[in-house]
């Protein structure tokens, strides 16, 4: 195993147990060493630190382990078999919930690895080069695992590996028994919905937003509920299968709108529902005053760099405060942000600025993150990439 050596006093964010090492706390390496490999760091009084894999970028290694250990199939086994005792700790899957996840990278000490459950099938999503190439052993974990409940693996890492990096690669199954049905019907909280992990987004359905989509249903008794950017219509279910009186589902995905569809009547709902094919900023800037008294603005990652980062801001705060001037006295907005490069304070501070720019009363009722299944590494928060608000919009 090659080893690179970092520069004095480079390792005490690594004794803090952070999981990145940057480009610029590299001192050498000693021999050549190829994106994807495992390599053991050194300080620069040459003692071990840590191993983990390499990487081309900023970010030049991913931590795997701070204790020096062969990283062969006993530990992945023993890593996945972590990871979801975790899952099992928070009563994940249980007789409601057959959908979750089971690693969440730097949350799980996994960096650069996601796996969603959808039932009997998990969907491997690799952000860094080094889970790809160990992918094949990942399988052979969640085999271990699962046992006879896996029935298939799916990689979904094409447009989640490093956009340089030199693999050619498409989705596929890794893994699958034999008569495998891919359409597959899941539950959440008791809610029934199909998710499409091959062509949807992300591994095909945002489990994240679990606990969230409950509070709207709290919420929604009895209220007009507009969802933007809808994709795969879980907040919409929710709303009208505990008594919204009506929900419009708005996404600019025809796709989308057609999982969302698909969704709403999987579920027979009672209130009416409306989708609409549309760009939500813009519905949103048209909508009729007073006719939503439930929105829910839950838009993809607005910034996913620091680069970005003003725009992003100043997105959130328009489209926050064009949703406010439309909304009724004592109405509730909930509002995300999935930008990690956005800080849960900096996403407050455009929501005021959008309250101030409504000209509207609003009071904070709930702060929101994602869903426990998505731990957030206490030495890396970094991790918490989701941020919510519920506002009382007066």
């Amino acid at each position: 195993m090659e080893y690179i050596t970092l520069l004095p006093r480079k390792e005490q964010s690594l004794e803090r147990r952070h999981p990145w090492i940057f480009s610029g706390a590299i001192n050498n390496a000693s021999g050549p060493i190829e994106e994807g490999d495992v390599v053991e760091v050194r300080t620069s009084n040459d003692e071990f630190i840590c191993l983990g894999h390499s990487a081309v970028g900023s970010i030049s290694v991913r931590v795997l382990s701070f204790e020096n250990v062969p990283i062969d199939q006993e530990w992945w086994n023993q890593k996945i078999a972590d990871a979801i005792a975790v899952r099992q700790a928070i009563n994940l899957p249980n007789e409601k919930t057959n959908c979750y996840r089971a690693v969440h990278g730097e949350g799980d000490l996994l960096p650069g690895l996601i796996i969603d459950i959808y039932n009997h099938t998990a969907v491997i999503q690799c952000h860094s080069v080094g889970m790809y190439l160990d992918r094949q052993k990942i399988t052979l974990a969640l085999q271990n695992a699962f046992g006879d409940n896996l029935h298939a693996v799916y990689d979904k890492s094409k447009n989640t590996l490093p956009p340089n990096c030199d693999i050619q690669t498409f989705d596929s199954y890794i893994y699958r028994v034999e008569g495998y049905n891919s359409d597959q019907e899941i539950i959440e909280n008791g809610h029934k919905f199909q998710p499409n992990w091959e062509e949807g987004q992300k591994t095909g359905f945002f489990l994240d937003q679990r606990d969230n989509r409950d509070l709207v249903a709290y919420y929604a008794k009895g209220r007009s509920v507009l969802n933007t950017f809808c994709y795969t219509g879980g907040f919409s279910v929710y709303a009208l299968a505990n008594g919204a009186k009506q929900c419009t589902s708005v996404d600019s995905s025809e796709k989308a709108i057609h999982l969302c569809k698909s969704n709403i009547l999987l579920n027979n709902p009672k209130g009416e529902h409306s989708e609409i094919v549309a760009d939500a900023l813009q519905y949103v800037r048209d909508m009729k005053a007073n006719e939503f008294d439930l929105v829910i603005l839950d838009p993809p990652a607005f910034a996913k760099h620091q680069k970005a980062l003003l725009n992003a801001l100043q997105g959130y705060k328009r489209l926050n405060a064009k949703a406010m001037e439309r909304m009724p006295k004592n109405s509730i907005l909930f509002t995300f942000s999935c930008s990690q490069a956005v800080s849960k304070e900096q996403f407050r501070q455009a929501i005021f600025s959008a309250a101030v720019i409504a000209k509207r009363e609003v009071k904070v009722l709930h702060q929101l993150s994602q869903g426990a299944d998505h731990p957030v590494n206490i030495y890396h928060p970094e991790g918490e990439y989701l941020k919510g608000l519920v506002l009382l919009v007066q």
